[in-house]
């Protein structure tokens, strides 16, 4: 009775909230490739910022800091490596300070991770410097590629000697949650270690004294506060925590132009917060394009993405139509500011067969409740154990699902190397969070796989439709099919072809004298009589009437 009285009002509520119109978002976003990455996992570019505030090398086996940082970040966009992927936003973990220390009860766990905040205004020195922050946003600028920053409200990290706790006032210790109901989920903390920020406070506080005492060493107290007073005679808000966390996280945005925010932990904290950060970060990023005319991209609005953990299309997991069901309260996050949602199904439908997964997303984001709305599919991430082919068994038909998935599509750090995803000396999530594995591109094998991704990102970066389009199956055998977008290049995709000469028809897309390029062998063809023929040595093609820049 109980599960029957949960379902109907959830249905209910979702109900009500479908009625509300939602945006649409932009296609580009609609189809964007995203690389995560876990910053100090990537490349090491400068081994002097190693082991700052007292850090040792005295971690359980990779849980502690690793090297990478922003200067190794910084390289690889200048040697075109997400270029060559066909990469349209860099997502990195949290960069901000996290605390010094290390939480014992994680088996000597360092926040290589990023996701144990202690100061939402400084970069930690780790991963390097604001300056390099901003060398690495202007930098990503040039080559064409937009910056999201991870970030966190919901939680301060671990209490450590040397990082002490906040004051009631901010926190709350307990209970944890039991993730039973919205309460069980919202008003608790996620995990033993970790205080929860009171984020639906209207109460007026002061600084945590940890904080304020940090800024008086560090000679920057003064303006802070100076800072902090103008944020609240502008805009009128409460001095409550979430106000204040509000104000440091958009200035990134204002100060250095950063595209987006992938937010963490979204369905543990109230709804309107999200909403208040889009409606700030917007304001944010408008002011700096207007102060930085010849650095902007173009004039998209801010982009949000979130992380609502188990939120699936085709309502995978707690998900009913666009909403969350926390069993006794459903929320239509995209209602709260969020364009995008991180969406944890498609790892779990990536075995099947291409056309049962594209035909069924793209009628979930062409014909229901997800019409116009932004989904960000993966096959692995930092956190999900669940993570497809974690053996890296199908690396290469993995790939090729992904990419070719109507939806946005995030690339996991080293997926495009097959870099390991289980390490059986490593304990917890640590074992998907191994540093990259640079040196197996001496492996002929691995340099085909990385080719592979490439050639997918640049077809798929090159054709909106490719992601943001309507799938439309052309022919069974070989497996055929076209993507449509109004406005944009139509696509036709074959897979399962045999190597050397074919002809495939196309008729139905393309019209008779239509110059096309294969994106994957980079040879072209004429239709003739509604046929394309090309002779390949791969067995999939990636035909456009767009021809392939150099």
């Amino acid at each position: 009775m109980h599960k029957l009285t949960s379902f109907l009002m959830a249905a209910l509520l979702v109900a009500g909230q479908a009625a509300a119109a939602v945006e649409p978002v932009d296609p580009f976003w609609r189809n964007a490739t995203v690389y995560f990455m876990l910053p100090d996992r990537f490349f090491n570019g400068d081994t002097t910022n190693d082991f700052p505030y007292g850090r040792k090398d005295d971690a359980a086996y990779l849980r502690g800091f690793e090297g990478g940082d922003l200067r190794g970040v910084i390289e690889k966009i200048e040697a075109g490596y997400f270029s060559d992927l066909g990469v349209d936003a860099i997502w990195m973990a949290p960069v901000i300070e996290n605390i010094h220390g290390y939480n014992e009860s994680d088996k000597r766990t360092y926040a290589f991770h990023g996701y144990w905040p202690k100061d939402w205004t400084a970069v930690d020195a780790n991963f390097g410097s604001e300056a390099e922050l901003a060398e690495l946003i202007e930098v990503a600028h040039q080559h064409g590629h937009r910056v999201l920053l991870d970030v966190v409200i919901n939680h301060t990290g671990p209490v450590t000697d040397q990082d002490p706790e906040w004051p009631t006032t901010w926190l709350r210790n307990g209970p944890q949650c039991d993730w039973s109901d919205y309460a069980g989920n919202v008003e608790c903390t996620i995990h033993a270690n970790l205080t929860d920020i009171l984020t639906e406070s209207e109460e007026t506080v002061a600084l945590p004294p940890p904080l304020a005492e940090k800024w008086k060493r560090e000679g920057r107290l003064v303006q802070e506060r100076r800072e902090l007073d103008a944020f609240f005679s502008r805009t009128g808000y409460p001095r409550a925590p979430k106000y204040y966390l509000i104000k440091w996280l958009t200035d990134w945005v204002r100060e250095y132009g950063v595209d987006g925010f992938r937010v963490d932990t979204v369905k543990h904290v109230e709804a309107e917060a999200w909403e208040l950060l889009k409606k700030e970060a917007d304001l944010a990023l408008a002011e700096w394009k207007a102060k930085n005319p010849k650095k902007k991209l173009d004039d998209r609005d801010f982009f949000m993405v979130g992380e609502v953990y188990h939120f699936g299309v085709n309502n995978v997991g707690p998900t009913v139509g666009r909403a969350y069901d926390y069993s006794d309260k459903a929320v239509d996050f995209y209602q709260y500011g969020f364009d995008s949602l991180i969406n944890f199904g498609f790892a779990q439908v990536a075995s099947q067969a291409p056309e049962e997964i594209f035909s069924s997303y793209s009628a979930a984001l062409n014909n229901s409740d997800l019409k116009g709305v932004g989904v960000l599919n993966y096959l692995g991430s930092h956190d999900d154990h669940h993570s497809y082919d974690r053996e890296r068994k199908q690396a290469v038909s993995a790939a090729t699902k992904l990419m070719l998935a109507p939806g946005a599509v995030q690339i996991y750090y080293g997926d495009e190397l097959a870099r390991p995803m289980i390490d059986d000396r490593a304990y917890g999530d640590a074992s998907m969070r191994t540093n990259m594995n640079w040196d197996d591109l001496k492996k002929p094998k691995t340099r085909d796989l990385l080719a592979h991704w490439q050639k997918l990102g640049q077809f798929r970066r090159a054709h909106p439709a490719v992601g943001a389009g309507v799938h439309k199956k052309l022919v069974d055998n070989p497996y055929t099919f076209a993507r449509i977008l109004t406005g944009e290049q139509s696509v036709v995709v074959v897979l399962d072809l045999p190597l050397g000469e074919k002809s495939i028809s196309v008729g139905s897309i393309f019209a008779d004298g239509t110059k096309l390029t294969d994106y994957y062998s980079g040879k072209g063809a004429i239709v003739k009589d509604g046929e394309v023929t090309l002779n390949t040595q791969g067995a999939l093609l990636l035909l456009s009437a767009k021809p392939k820049k150099p």
